[in-house]
């Protein structure tokens, strides 16, 4: 029997995902909603895409899949999961993968999340959760001089999280943090956590969950700043690597505990979780604390961890939805990849004069060995593309190793440009490991 299935998201995850789906002799069609005009052109089935709905549609999302006769949804975006499209589908008889939204609490709401783990005994920053900036800046002038991290508690399309070298700087991030509106009501001040031998290096990994039994798929490194060096503002996320060399035997052994932990924490509190886990941890002097969860694959992390796994994603679909997790193990293909967002100037700032801007080389750059583009903020008009976004598309590079990887992704980079010189992509992703194998 061939199936339709539904892919909710828009972006670069969105793009991989509707790729690794068309790839299972059981798919016929994909549905992407929102879905962007580049998925076809990394699709092996045909796709079909809204972009007039959002991820958060949920009376039309319901009626199309009622129409097209769904086998099942994947919501993989964060503000579908917030809004409880998931229990939605359930309700109406539609099968779907991906977190109830009282288990995504454990993203869209950073300050339950961070209670979750005091009680769940998770290692975490010091925290302090506030409602209103004055009781916030008073306690801030109560404290020595420190580094912090100012936080959203809400969903802030993962530029929520503000650093600060010192507490007055910190009082300004309170004030600037405002303009993610009701995403920023509630919000956290974190203590930065500072090591003592000179490690602490960010990492992501995730799991797959089927409310019963989890596995760990895959360990990544993204590079969040705007600028080459880790530099200037925070952003949705430039690039990202895999596997990271950091990952040790100890680090994956803590990281797993962390999981069990999570996933048991939220069966103990009446919330199995059903989905891709991701957890955003940080290891300083060999040990881990989480920064934070996401119930969903990472953007740009999927774009370097799902191509390299073997199994059949429909089939994996099916056995998380059907609690049969247990009866799959999942496979890897033990490659090393990069990619590399290629975005609009100006973002993660404003950008508005790149829209409409023509992008120039897609085609050429997709027909090098072991590289796979992917369409995020794209527009094809009679043939041919167009900057319609931030992050407007990306690069991935694989091979041996992370050389051999990056090699191959900046290639393709050096072919693609958009009109009016206005692309811009970092040229380090990936520096931590290259150096690492240099040493």
């Amino acid at each position: 029997m061939k199936n339709t299935i539904v892919v909710i998201d828009a972006g670069g995850r969105g793009s991989v995902l509707v790729d690794k789906y068309s790839q299972s002799p059981d798919v016929s069609k994909i549905i992407a909603i929102p879905g962007n005009d580049y998925m076809e052109h990394s699709s092996k089935k045909p796709v079909e895409i809204y972009t007039h709905l959002k991820t958060t549609s949920v009376k039309e999302i319901i009626e199309i899949c009622k129409k097209e006769n769904v086998s099942f949804v994947d919501v993989a975006q964060d503000n579908a999961v917030a809004v409880g499209l998931v229990d939605e589908l359930l309700r109406n008889g539609i099968m779907a993968m991906g977190p109830s939204k009282l288990a995504g609490e454990i993203e869209w709401n950073k300050a339950w999340s961070r209670e979750f783990m005091s009680r769940h005994n998770i290692s975490q920053p010091e925290y302090q959760i506030f409602d209103d900036t004055e009781t916030a800046i008073a306690y801030l002038q109560k404290q020595k001089d420190q580094s912090w991290f100012v936080k959203a508690s809400g969903l802030a399309e993962g530029k929520g999280a503000l650093p600060a070298k010192n507490n007055a700087e910190a009082e300004e991030r309170i004030i600037e943090l405002q303009k993610f509106g009701d995403s920023a009501k509630t919000f956290l001040l974190e203590k930065w956590l500072q090591a003592k031998t000179g490690l602490a290096e960010e990492f992501s990994a995730f799991a797959i969950s089927d409310g019963k039994t989890f596995q760990t798929i895959g360990y990544a490194q993204d590079h969040k700043r705007a600028l080459d060096g880790d530099k200037g503002e925070n952003t949705g996320g430039m690039g990202c690597s895999t596997p990271p060399l950091v990952i040790d035997k100890n680090i994956k052994d803590q990281t797993e505990k962390i999981f069990k932990k999570t996933l048991d924490g939220l069966k103990i509190e009446a919330r199995p979780y059903k989905g891709i886990l991701y957890l955003g941890g940080i290891i300083i002097d060999r040990k881990v604390y989480i920064i934070e969860f996401n119930a969903r694959w990472g953007d740009p992390e999927a774009q370097v961890i799902i191509p390299g796994i073997k199994n059949d994603f429909f089939e994996l679909g099916e056995a998380i939805i059907n609690e049969e997790l247990d009866s799959i193990k999942i496979e890897t293909d033990n490659k090393a990849r990069i990619v590399v967002a290629g975005s609009s100037n100006g973002y993660p700032g404003d950008y508005s004069n790149v829209k409409g801007k023509q992008i120039f080389g897609l085609e050429k750059a997709s027909k090098i060995p072991d590289v796979k583009i992917y369409g995020a903020g794209i527009k094809i008009h009679s043939n041919k593309f167009y900057a319609n976004g931030g992050r407007i598309f990306y690069v991935t590079g694989e091979g041996k190793n992370i050389h051999e990887a990056r090699q191959k992704a900046y290639k393709a980079m050096k072919l693609i440009s958009v009109e009016g010189n206005n692309l811009h992509y970092r040229t380090d992703i990936g520096w931590r490991d290259a150096r690492r194998i240099s040493k």
